[in-house]
């Protein structure tokens, strides 16, 4: 494993144990600045960046609310936008006019928080053209909410009378994604499968209203498949079949309940509960992102949305055993502005 400027001395500790006990490990490049800076080519043509690696409710001081970056050529596109997504695109020197659209895989804060930063930047800085903003049912409404939450200051601009900007509503395209649809976008194919972060009964009012997916990227030189948030799911097996690469969410949730208590105290006993039913049913432990990397024969997997205190080296040597047991591919867990 290669060790990566400003990745945290827990996590290179474990690098070293996880190479003594033989489990293999993907080898993150430096991210795109340190790579302009060293002249070190890329791994890769198209590149995926994890922006933040933190999973929801509770913030952390050590890692950033679910955010990715898919680098293709001097176009970005965005993979959820938790809160910070702007500030951790601002780190790997992207400019918002580089943003060609951006996925949301579902419309919990922590991925969608920074949305409206990323949209009111675009409007304050005059960058022309629609933004496509791709999701599941629902995306339509929360777009909408949030372009129009910035019309006062569109009216208002500087403060400058007769100089506002302009008409919100016209930066942005928005597409609600199909279970199972493929569609161009740019250079690539996008596919979507609805996933099982939620678990409304099919064909229900509010399965139609609300939905999760997990997205896969087919590009000229690899394939992504970025689960976002879900359960155990045999349509996210069949969507990342053959991946190049796996990027899967992942749950501890002892750490995630102790960190909802911590930063909840008067949280009552059914607020708790409902947590932690959410928490088994809709999320991956370890041992389900191995059986997912192994049942869909991926080529490596990262490791991303850890919940929850920032794992020691321990945590991270324990759930690299656990993903292992299943699957005997390179595997890391990653770290904010990892470069894949």
């Amino acid at each position: 494993m290669t060790k990566r400027p400003g990745i945290c001395r827990p996590f290179l500790a474990a690098a070293a144990m996880i190479g003594a006990a033989g489990i293999p490990a993907v080898a993150a490049a430096q991210t795109p600045l340190q790579r302009a800076a060293t002249g070190q080519p890329a791994a890769h043509a198209n590149q995926f960046v994890t922006l933040g690696t933190l999973g929801g409710p509770v913030s952390s001081a050590a890692r950033s609310q679910p955010a990715n970056a898919l680098l293709v050529g001097t176009d970005v596109y965005v993979i959820d936008a938790g809160d910070g997504t702007v500030q951790q695109l601002a780190k790997i020197g992207v400019r918002v006019g580089q943003i060609r659209a951006v996925f949301i895989s579902h419309l919990h804060f922590d991925h969608t928080g920074g949305l409206g930063a990323l949209l009111g930047l675009r409007l304050q800085t005059r960058v022309p053209g629609r933004l496509a903003i791709y999701g599941p049912a629902g995306i339509k409404g929360l777009v909408a909410g949030l372009v129009g939450s910035m019309k006062p200051v569109s009216i208002a601009g500087y403060g400058i009378p007769g100089q506002g900007f302009d008409d919100p509503a016209s930066t942005v395209e928005v597409i609600e994604l199909a279970d199972g649809q493929s569609l161009p976008v740019g250079p690539m194919t996008v596919r979507a499968r609805q996933n099982t972060h939620y678990d409304f009964a099919k064909g229900s009012d509010m399965d139609a209203r609300f939905q999760s997916v997990s997205l896969r990227f087919d590009l000229p030189d690899r394939c992504i498949v970025y689960t976002g948030d879900t359960g155990p799911s045999s349509a996210v097996e069949e969507l990342a079949t053959g991946a190049d690469l796996l990027v899967s969410e992942m749950i501890d949730l002892d750490a995630t309940v102790a960190a909802i208590r911590r930063s909840s105290p008067d949280a009552g006993a059914p607020q708790i509960l409902n947590a932690i039913e959410h928490l088994r049913k809709h999320h991956l432990t370890p041992a389900d992102v191995g059986k997912l990397a192994r049942v869909a024969a991926v080529k490596s997997v990262v490791v991303t949305h850890l919940a929850g205190d920032d794992p020691s080296s321990a945590d991270i040597l324990r759930y690299l055993k656990d993903i292992s047991a299943a699957y005997s591919g390179p595997v890391v867990v990653a770290s904010d502005l990892d470069t894949f």
